[in-house]
C-alpha cells in the first residue's frame, strides 16, 4: 500500500494551488506535460491505479507524488482537495459520488454516468455537497469550437435552426487484449446498441446553443436508430479464428453506425452520428452550423481548414440572384483577428504543447479556475448529465424500433419529466 505517506507529509490544506489527484494512469498520463503553466493554480500531489506496474512507471516520472492502489485509501487522504478520474466511464458515476461524500471536488472524463438512474444520483451527490463538479469534454475547448461559440453568441450566423456532429473513429483494438479477451470497450460493443459515446459530438453544439446559461435552450426529445453489425465480426475472425464467439455477427448487439436525431425546446434539430468501428480513417471531430444567416463546417481532416460562409461578409450570395456572385466557403481562420477566443489568445503556446488540439490544458484551467473563484464551471454537473443521457436514452429509442423519448430535466429550477417517455 502507498497511502501512510499522506499522513506524515502534509499538515492542513492550504490556500493555493488546488491539490489534485489523478486516478488513471493511462489517459491521465496525457495531462502531465500541462500542468506547468497552471502552477499557481493546480498542484498534482498524488496518483492512484489499481496497476503495480503503473505506480512503478508514474514514480520513475514523479517520485514526488503520493502513489495509491487503493481509490478509497486515496479518498481517505485529507491533504488532496480534488480527484481527477481518467478511469473507464463505466464507474465514474460511482467515483465522483464516492468522490464528493469523501469532501473531494471532481473532474470526470467523459462520460459522466451510463444509467439515468446514476445521473439523477450524480446530481444529488454534487447540490448535497455544495463541492464543484465538472465533466472534461475537451471538445468544448478547442481553437475552432471556442472561436465558433464566440461567432455564434455574437449573431453572425443568424437564429441557429441545425447542428451536426459526429463521432467516427475506428477503435476496434481497444475492445480486446492479446488473446482475444474483452476489454470493457468489448463488453460495452458486445452488450448494447445506441450512442454510446455522445458528449464529443454534442457538447461544442450545446455550448454553441447556450444551453449552459440561465434560460438556455435544452434537449426535448430524441430519436435513434443504428445500422447493421459488418466490421466488428470480421475483424474478430480475421484476428482470433472462427472459433471466437466476436467472429459471430450476431455476439454483437452495437451496430456499426448510429444515429440520433434531437430537437431541442427551442426548435433546433440535432443530428450526431457515433461509428467506433467502421474502417476509415479517424474524424472524432465533426461538427456542423447552420443559421438563417450563415454556416460553419468542420475540417475533415487535420491538413483542411474549418470553413464558414457569412451572409454580407463572406464572398458572394446566397441564394445566388441573377448578375450577383456565388455564396464561396473561406477558412474559419479568416474571423481569428476579432473572433479568437480571449482564452487562446492568452494561452495559445502553451496549450500548443497538450493533448486533443491543445483542449486539454484549457480543461486543467477551467477546473482549478472554477474552485478557486468559487464559482460554477462551464461543463457542470447539470450539462453533463444532460449530454451523457444520450447514451442510455438512444438505447431505449433503439430497442424500442426508434420511438421518441423525452429528456429528463435534470435542473431542479425546472419541472421534472420522467426519463424515457414518449415525446
Amino acid at each position: 500500500m502507498h497511502h501512510p505517506a499522506c499522513i506524515r507529509r502534509f499538515c492542513h490544506l492550504s490556500s493555493g494551488p488546488v491539490k489534485l489527484a489523478i486516478v488513471g494512469g493511462s489517459r491521465g498520463a496525457a495531462f502531465l506535460k500541462v500542468l506547468a503553466p497552471l502552477a499557481d493554480q493546480l498542484q498534482l500531489v498524488a496518483f492512484c491505479d489499481k496497476r503495480e506496474e503503473m505506480i512503478a512507471r508514474w514514480k520513475e516520472d514523479r517520485p514526488d507524488l503520493l502513489t495509491f492502489t487503493s481509490y478509497e485509501k486515496l479518498l481517505e487522504c485529507p491533504d488532496i482537495d480534488a480527484v481527477f478520474l481518467a478511469t473507464p466511464f463505466t464507474v465514474h458515476a460511482e467515483q465522483s459520488i464516492q468522490a464528493l461524500r469523501a469532501g473531494k471536488h471532481v473532474l470526470s472524463e467523459v462520460i459522466a454516468a451510463t444509467t439515468i438512474e446514476e445521473c439523477w444520483a450524480l446530481v444529488e451527490a454534487v447540490e448535497q455537497s455544495g463541492l464543484t463538479y465538472m465533466m472534461a469534454e475537451n471538445c468544448l475547448f478547442t481553437r475552432s469550437n471556442m472561436m465558433v461559440a464566440q461567432m455564434a453568441h455574437a449573431g453572425l450566423f443568424g437564429e441557429i435552426s441545425f447542428a451536426e456532429g459526429g463521432y467516427i473513429h475506428d477503435v476496434r483494438h481497444l475492445q480486446h487484449s492479446s488473446d482475444g479477451t474483452l476489454t470493457w470497450r468489448g463488453r460495452l460493443r458486445r452488450d448494447v446498441n445506441g450512442v454510446v459515446y455522445p458528449t464529443h459530438s454534442l457538447g461544442p453544439l450545446a455550448h454553441w446553443l447556450r444551453m449552459h446559461e440561465p434560460n438556455g435552450d435544452t434537449l426535448e426529445s430524441m430519436t435513434c436508430f443504428v445500422s447493421k453489425e459488418v466490421a466488428n465480426h470480421s475483424y474478430f475472425r480475421e484476428l482470433f479464428g472462427d472459433a471466437h464467439p466476436g467472429a459471430d455477427r450476431d455476439y454483437w448487439r452495437q451496430g456499426d453506425s448510429a444515429v440520433a436525431l434531437i430537437k431541442t425546446r427551442n426548435g433546433v434539430l440535432i443530428q450526431l452520428r457515433y461509428d467506433v468501428k467502421s474502417a476509415r480513417p479517424i474524424q472524432n471531430a465533426h461538427y456542423g452550423l447552420q443559421g438563417a444567416n450563415g454556416a460553419f463546417l468542420s475540417g475533415r481532416h487535420k491538413d483542411e481548414d474549418p470553413i464558414v460562409w457569412i451572409g454580407g461578409r463572406s464572398p458572394g450570395v446566397s441564394p445566388q440572384r441573377h448578375g450577383e456572385p456565388r455564396a464561396e466557403w473561406e477558412s474559419l481562420w479568416t474571423y481569428a483577428e476579432q473572433y479568437e477566443h480571449p482564452a487562446w489568445r492568452k494561452w495559445r503556446a502553451q496549450a500548443g504543447n497538450a493533448g486533443h488540439g491543445g483542449s486539454d490544458f484549457f480543461v486543467l484551467d477551467e477546473f482549478s479556475s472554477a474552485i478557486l473563484e468559487k464559482r460554477r464551471p462551464l461543463i457542470d454537473v447539470y450539462d453533463a448529465v444532460m449530454w451523457t443521457s444520450v447514451f442510455p436514452l438512444s438505447v431505449l429509442s433503439v430497442e424500442t424500433q426508434g420511438k421518441p423519448v423525452k429528456f429528463p430535466r435534470f435542473n431542479r429550477t425546472e419541472a421534472v419529466r420522467a426519463p424515457g417517455s414518449e415525446a
